[in-house]
């Protein structure tokens, strides 16, 4: 998860670039699903989310998408995007 603080004045610029940055990675390895969030509370706060294998895929995807999240960096919160699941419980 990669969260993002996005003026209101951006939000519909971020939401295409954000939805752009999803499709590149979903043709990287390893990626399982993603998603472009926004925050109910916080309007400005946005995050994009995404699934994969592995750590490592997940970091070499980053690499492949290094050019089309440039433009977005200035908006980055500053915080580790990477997780591993340690408890999973799927829904009915």
């Amino acid at each position: 998860m990669i969260r993002y603080t996005v003026p209101e004045s951006q939000s519909q610029d971020f939401a295409k670039q954000g939805q752009a940055i999803l499709d590149l990675l979903a043709e990287q390895p390893g990626y399982v699903r993603g998603r472009l969030a926004r925050s109910v509370d916080e309007p400005n706060l946005w995050a994009v989310i995404s699934e994969w294998e592995g750590a490592g895929f997940y970091r070499r995807a980053l690499s492949a998408a290094r050019m089309a999240m440039y433009p977005l960096m200035t908006l980055m919160v500053n915080e580790p995007s990477a997780f591993e699941d340690v408890y999973l419980l799927e829904g009915a």
